[in-house]
């Protein structure tokens, strides 16, 4: 059996703490929770005491910088059981020192990267997570695969903790959809983490329209909506909007509630701290189970679905809420109905509210708007309704649409076709950025800017990041998930979205 180690490593301290050569082939891989939000240094100083009488293969510290302390080819001492570790790779995470074990987002996407590179060194091309300790243990993974497991089948332990073990089918997803071991599924609809570049002007101008949609099937006004969308999560940009598109501090339970309408799939949740604010003022830290959705518009359908029929006992929690004209009263209704426990939330709401006169996103009582939706169809040819495919208010997500279905273009809200097989023929041309004189460089600032096999978020990724630097662009493209394209490396490496560069010649 022949063995490499990760070239994600930033930090080498072999253990003692280890058996030597495997007898095993490398098949599963273990991911564990610290207990502490320790460092990699701190961590390869434990497991260099011979008193410790334990180790990992690596582990991924506070700041997303990965360690290395026993060498693949070797048994580290890691899940209670000889057999899980004579074929599994294990991986510390740092972590809170408290149940749920709650792990930063960076330790996360860390963990995705190395479980990646695990793979793919040892031939996988697919992560299981079956989910289950009999089926799990029952199962032998095929040459190409590879199968989580975890320490709490084989001890009295909750490792690695139910934010993680919660996440480990995600994990499993995404780590696959890198391999190239199965197609990486799109997400269907609007996804905050496009707010994060945005101007707070330009987030309230991206979802304006999706409020207004959604006050003409609801009746719950789209400014007070709007308001604590923006309240809620930051402009889009708070950890659970980006992580969970969830925009509203919708828990997994409410007080007790269930109700009609729901968009979320009562399964997928985001573990997060937060704070609640006493009847005296003070505040008091909890974790808590938060819902997880696919998309804006779910977040958005589900706290008004929320709104309009939950109940306090055989009551509607917010009774008059619907068809409520005046945003000053919608306010109260929806505070006074105990939807959050902030004492100042009505005077924040209606600033709010009034900074950015949201009620130009209102639909009148006559039945029209200030603001008219505009919908961007995807069809054959603009008069064969009967091929439509979908009606939709970003752009970005009509152009998806598009791309998977050869011979279809979208048009716009007068008929003009804006993308796709009538702009170009059905070739991928350059459309409005024909005019960029290639090749031109840029400056990337972030880590993180995936690189992708083709122009566009429907393509897959390559498994590879940027990092920061200075790049060669040698062709421009448009495509879905970018507004201002996506560049071509001149390396070959594959394509990267513009909206993260600085062109700088």
């Amino acid at each position: 059996m022949g063995f490499t180690n990760s070239p994600l490593v930033a930090y080498t301290k072999l253990s003692p703490n280890h058996s030597g050569l495997r007898t095993h082939k490398i098949d599963r891989i273990t991911p564990h929770c610290v207990v502490g939000q320790c460092t990699a240094e701190g961590l390869g100083d434990w497991f260099y005491r011979t008193a410790t009488q334990a180790s990992s293969n690596y582990g991924i510290d506070k700041n997303g910088r990965v360690g290395m302390y026993v060498e693949e080819k070797n048994r580290s001492w890691c899940t209670s059981s000889n057999a899980n570790d004579q074929r599994a790779i294990t991986i510390e995470c740092a972590s809170d020192k408290v149940e749920p074990y709650i792990m930063y987002e960076l330790v996360y996407a860390k963990l995705i990267d190395l479980c990646t590179d695990i793979c793919r060194r040892n031939g996988k091309k697919k992560l299981l997570w079956l989910g289950d300790k009999e089926k799990s243990l029952s199962y032998e993974p095929k040459d190409d695969e590879m199968l989580i497991t975890v320490h709490r089948w084989f001890a009295n332990k909750s490792c690695p903790g139910n934010w993680l073990y919660a996440r480990l089918g995600e994990l499993a997803e995404k780590v696959t959809a890198q391999l190239g071991g199965a197609d990486e599924v799109l997400p269907s609809g609007m996804q905050a983490r496009e707010f994060q570049k945005m101007t707070e002007a330009q987030v309230i101008d991206k979802v304006g329209a999706l409020f207004t949609a959604d006050q003409k099937k609801s009746g719950i006004l789209a400014s007070v909506s709007m308001a604590q969308f923006i309240l809620e999560s930051g402009y889009g940009k708070s950890e659970l909007a980006q992580g969970a598109n969830n925009c509203f501090g919708m828990k997994k339970s409410l007080s007790g509630n269930t109700w009609g309408g729901s968009t979320w799939d009562g399964v997928s949740i985001y573990i997060k701290k937060t704070q609640e604010q006493n009847a005296d003022g003070s505040y008091v830290t909890i974790t808590a189970d938060f819902r997880r959705y696919g998309c804006v518009e779910d977040s958005i359908a589900d706290h008004s679905a929320y709104l309009l029929g939950a109940k306090n006992g055989s009551k509607l929690r917010y009774a008059g809420l619907k068809g409520c004209t005046d945003y000053k009263k919608a306010v109260q209704i929806i505070k006074d109905g105990g939807y959050a426990t902030s004492l100042t939330y009505v005077a924040k709401l209606c600033s709010i509210i009034e900074r950015w006169k949201l009620t130009k996103y209102d639909v009148q009582d006559s039945g029209s708007s200030d603001v008219v939706v505009k919908y961007y169809r995807v069809r054959k040819n603009w008069k064969d309704a009967t091929s439509q495919l979908g009606a939709y208010t970003v752009l970005d997500n009509a152009k998806a649409m598009a791309e998977k279905h050869s011979g279809y273009t979208v048009y716009d809200w007068n008929g003009k076709a804006v993308y796709g097989a009538e702009v170009d023929g059905g070739n991928d041309s350059d459309m409005e950025f024909s005019n960029v004189d290639c090749p031109f460089m840029v400056k990337v600032d972030i880590d993180d800017l995936n690189i992708r096999k083709g122009a566009g978020t429907n393509t897959a990724k390559t498994g590879r990041y940027t990092g920061k630097g200075v790049f060669t662009i040698i062709q421009v493209k448009s495509g879905s998930g970018s507004t201002l394209g996506w560049g071509k490396l001149k390396s070959g490496a594959g394509w990267i979205s513009l909206d993260y560069c600085v062109r700088i010649n």
